[in-house]
């Protein structure tokens, strides 16, 4: 059977923004999702966050895709380092290698957890098979042409670039994100 998960970010929750539509496409499209509430989305922590995706992924295979927005593009990155196992493939919105634009000390001390610490970028290459990287030209968290060329140097993403999507989260009035679909097709059959 064909799964999807999909993890929201930082300071969200399973039934914020777009998840719910996208879910619902997904759906209509034969997948299995699976859109789990990571722990304490107010004070993201690495090893809580990819802890918990172990807990409740279970077996992936050929079948298995993951889509991520902004923090939960890292938790998946981190997550898949920890597997043996390839999946089809991996959708990141509002992905970042670097952020801006935080609003605390405390913000940027949870951030600086999530962009130091190292990957093993050639292993994740290799568990997610492919990869597409989808940003805003207006986002003021995930400066684009940094993060784009990250993640086109560093997991050989395909791009794509939407425009006026901002964050591409709920409290910006974001509620459909009609790339992702058009990422899917990109992916592996």
């Amino acid at each position: 059977m064909k799964r999807a998960i999909i993890v929201h970010g930082w300071a969200s929750h399973p039934k914020d923004g777009w998840f719910p539509w996208l879910k619902n496409e997904l759906e209509k499209l034969g997948y299995e999702v699976l859109v789990p509430k990571m722990p304490a989305p107010l004070i993201p922590i690495m090893k809580k966050w990819v802890g918990h995706l172990s807990k409740i992924v279970g077996p992936v295979d050929q079948d298995t895709i993951f889509i991520g927005h902004s923090i939960g593009c890292q938790a998946i990155i981190r997550y898949l380092e920890t597997l043996d196992t390839p999946i089809r493939g991996a959708i990141f919105v509002a992905g970042f290698f670097k952020l801006e634009g935080l609003e605390s000390v405390a913000e940027e001390k949870i951030a600086e957890a999530w962009t130091k610490t190292p990957i093993d970028l050639e292993k994740v290459k290799r568990i997610m098979n492919k990869s597409v990287a989808i940003f805003s030209d207006n986002d003021r968290f995930v400066p684009l042409e940094i993060n784009r060329k990250a993640f086109e140097e560093k997991l050989s993403s395909e791009i794509i670039v939407d425009h006026g999507m901002k964050h591409y989260s709920g409290n910006q009035g974001i509620r459909d994100v009609p790339s992702v679909l058009v990422a899917l097709k990109k992916l592996p059959a």
